[in-house]
């Protein structure tokens, strides 16, 4: 009787070493119509035989097995087994974000993605939910990373006539030192804030980390060659330090009248591919001051807040704690913006001005702040 084998590929940890083996924690992606894993797997083979080349370990004999440590191999009935006893993962925040998963927050500018995430750290610290949305575990260090804002700007926002906020114990922030020099024993400013990374980890013992935001830790995120290695070693310090991860990043311009995708994430959508779960936070041109929280990716439940039912939310400080006053549920649609028919002739033809000025379709998107693809579609109707 033929057998069925389940194989699933082993996580690296973040310096590459599998069982004396060193593997690259870096790789140079190459867009093509191949599946992801391929791609993958084909750049670490040439990476590794670049490496080895370099080093001039022509002589060097393979093992007659080179490739046993890559998959752990059992029967698929095994591998039910193996995780019938492991208990599913905890809210963190709701459905939004679970425990060990690598989740990404995305919005605009100015949208409140670090206050929503200060709150989350330090409820998650003090194991208390935020209105509606769950916490399940206890006793958690959580570590905040903050790029953002500087000392002072973080210490004027949780304070109220003079009252400091008292944040739990168990809430870290680390902030940015733009003054600190690489040592030399780094090769490039990536490896560096790995290391400083994994360093803070370590030092608060964290269990949920927190960082604001992504952009930071790489340049040129919507290149894959970027995006792909930042995704892998976060992966990598999640597996080999239990994390769960929380980046938030930003959304570019796009069309207000359309809901928000996953492919309004500001880079390659190498980030999302290898991301857990991820929400976005919308503004509502209905009312200015109203917000809304609509899940785009899960794994670890089925959507609850998709597009016909967006947590609805307003930021207040009434004291000296800034934070998302959870006020019920909607449709995004009642919250996107409604153009007129004189609106939509107005801005067809400021479209069809600019590019017969010679902008460019980004131009003119940064320009008037629209989508792209808004641009596009007007450019090719008109044939400017």
């Amino acid at each position: 009787m033929p057998c069925f084998y389940l194989v699933r590929a082993v996580r690296f940890p973040p310096h590459g070493r599998v069982q004396g083996a060193v593997i690259p924690t870096t790789m140079t992606y190459h867009t093509a119509d191949r599946p992801l894993l391929i791609e993958m797997i084909r750049t670490e083979a040439r990476e590794f035989g670049d490496r080895v080349r370099k080093a001039g370990r022509h002589s060097y004999v393979p093992d007659a097995e080179p490739g046993k440590n890559l998959f752990e191999i059992h029967t698929a009935n095994k591998w039910l087994q193996l995780e019938k006893d492991t208990a599913p993962p905890k809210m963190l925040f709701g459905e939004f974000w679970y425990q060990g998963e690598l989740c990404i927050l995305f919005a605009d500018t100015n949208a409140g993605k670090s206050v929503l995430a200060v709150q989350i750290g330090n409820a998650l610290a003090r194991r208390q939910p935020i209105g509606p949305f769950g916490v399940e575990v206890d006793d958690v260090n959580v570590l905040y990373i903050d790029f953002e804002m500087s000392a002072k700007q973080f210490q004027a926002r949780y304070t109220h006539n003079d009252v400091l906020f008292d944040f739990d114990r168990s809430f870290f922030r680390a902030g940015y030192n733009a003054n600190a020099d690489m040592p030399l024993d780094f090769k490039n400013y990536d490896e560096y804030m790995n290391s400083a990374i994994e360093y803070a980890v370590k030092k608060t013992a964290a269990h949920v980390l927190i960082i604001d935001n992504i952009t930071c830790l790489r340049q040129g995120t919507e290149r894959a060659a970027e995006a792909l290695p930042l995704m892998k070693h976060l992966k990598a310090l999640k597996t080999q330090y239990n994390l769960s991860i929380l980046v938030l990043a930003h959304t570019p311009k796009r069309n207000p009248s359309q809901p928000i995708t996953r492919n309004h994430l500001q880079g390659s959508k190498m980030l999302i591919n290898f991301a857990d779960s991820a929400f976005t936070i919308g503004e509502s041109y209905r009312d200015k001051n109203l917000l809304y929280l609509k899940q785009i990716k899960q794994r670890s439940t089925t959507r609850l807040y998709g597009e016909d039912n967006v947590c609805l939310c307003r930021i207040v400080k009434p004291q000296n704690f800034i934070y998302y006053d959870f006020v019920g549920y909607g449709r995004e649609a009642d919250h996107l913006r409604s153009y007129s028919r004189q609106e939509r002739d107005n801005l067809y033809n400021q479209i069809t001005e600019l590019a017969k000025q010679g902008l460019s379709q980004r131009q003119i998107s940064r320009e008037l702040g629209i989508g792209v693809a808004t641009v596009n579609r007007v450019v090719k109707s008109s044939d400017v």
